[in-house]
């Protein structure tokens, strides 16, 4: 049996699975940690590891879209001066993707890389003194929806004349498919022509593009890194807390061009308790590697209790596999909306001195900063594993 056809079987098994749980609702968050056959418990990482891949298929399948992968021979990169240059070809159709790496003024190369999905949001205090480099990942070169400017519509974007078959995606599988090629890229030249170490690549960004860093992370394993700054519904936050509460992101009333329009025909309203899975699982796919999600109270329709519900029980996965040190959360208010303030720069500079510089010495268990109102909620009625 050659791969292919395994992975076909494999996917055709997992979207079976996922299907029957569609006539069972559930109210509570379902166990990350449990398989699509309903009996088998995850205990280790390498079960883990197939437990992820079910929860992939499923958040493709109801949420987002195919995310395809490409054989290595379809992408051909360069560099041109400080800018990478991926090529990708797929049925006769080319796309290229251009990003300016920006080098550090301290430090040795090969130097560790955080990427900003759209722009790098974080301050630039966080990185002036630190052997990291920085880029952005410009979306709109395969994906250019935008909510602010004019943009293609769903099937007339870049990404589509590769994959017409998959015109039905939402933008966040095409996102994080461009995210991927540009590793492609960064792995096929090698430190000695980007100067980067692509064991050490962060990805961040705020608000749509917090989601997109979220999804970004979550469906790339070589992102050792993943900030997810004020994310809102349809980030890390989940539906089902969020099922019927005004004034928030949740699944009726987010933007369908990031996510398929069958997630709305599907799971609306209280139908939202059939989905196979919730926003907490897309957390939990960035499990072994690190992720700090950051919030802001001062904007309701982001939906943070939402999201720290999602947090604490997607956090299980990594107390499971005993590295709870490598997700954290931060939320607080008091700022504009993507303007990270100076109270929160400790928790993601921790995060970013363990996990892109490998400084043995930081502690990261503990952040897990909310309001105390959110340590009001009954978390126990909501995760029940």
């Amino acid at each position: 049996m050659n791969r292919s056809h395994l992975l076909s079987l494999l996917l055709l098994g997992c979207s079976l699975s996922a299907s029957a749980q569609l006539s069972k609702p559930q109210t509570d968050l379902p166990n990350p940690l449990l398989m699509n056959d309903g009996l088998t418990l995850v205990s280790d990482l390498s079960q883990w590891t197939v437990r992820r891949q079910e929860i992939s298929q499923m958040i493709q399948q109801y949420g987002i879209g195919q995310k395809p992968e490409v054989a290595p021979e379809a992408v051909k990169a360069r560099m041109k001066g400080d800018t990478l240059i991926v090529d990708v070809t797929v049925h006769g159709e080319s796309l290229t993707l251009k990003s300016c790496l920006h080098y550090p003024t301290v430090g040795q190369p090969p130097y560790a890389l955080m990427i900003g999905t759209s722009r790098l949001s974080l301050p630039k205090a966080l990185f002036e003194n630190r052997p990291i480099a920085v880029m952005n990942f410009h979306e709109d070169q395969v994906n250019d929806y935008s909510q602010w400017r004019p943009h293609h519509e769903r099937g007339e974007h870049p990404f589509d004349r590769l994959y017409p078959e998959l015109k039905a995606n939402g933008a966040y599988s095409e996102w994080a498919w461009g995210m991927s090629r540009l590793i492609d890229g960064l792995e096929q030249l090698g430190p000695e022509q980007t100067k980067i170490d692509v064991k050490r690549i962060g990805v961040s960004g705020c608000s749509y593009a917090g989601k997109m860093a979220l999804f970004c992370g979550a469906f790339d394993e070589r992102i050792a890194l993943t900030i997810a700054q004020e994310p809102g519904g349809g980030g890390a936050a989940s539906w089902r807390y969020n099922c019927h509460v005004d004034s928030v992101e949740n699944l009726d009333r987010t933007d369908y061009h990031w996510f398929l329009e069958s997630q709305l025909e599907q799971f609306h309203g209280d139908s939202v308790y059939l989905m196979p899975y919730d926003h907490h699982e897309l957390v939990s796919m960035v499990c072994p590697r690190a992720l700090l999600m950051l919030g802001n109270t001062d904007y309701r329709w982001l939906a943070d209790e939402a999201a720290y519900v999602s947090m604490n029980a997607a956090r299980k996965v990594w107390q499971q596999l005993g590295i709870a040190d490598r997700i954290g959360y931060s939320i607080n208010g008091g700022h504009m909306h993507c303007m990270l303030p100076e109270s929160q720069y400790p928790e993601v500079e921790a995060f970013i001195d363990k996990f892109l510089l490998n400084k043995k010495d930081v502690d990261t268990s503990n952040i897990l900063f909310a309001p105390e109102s959110f340590q009001q909620i009954p978390l126990s009625d909501w995760i029940k594993y």
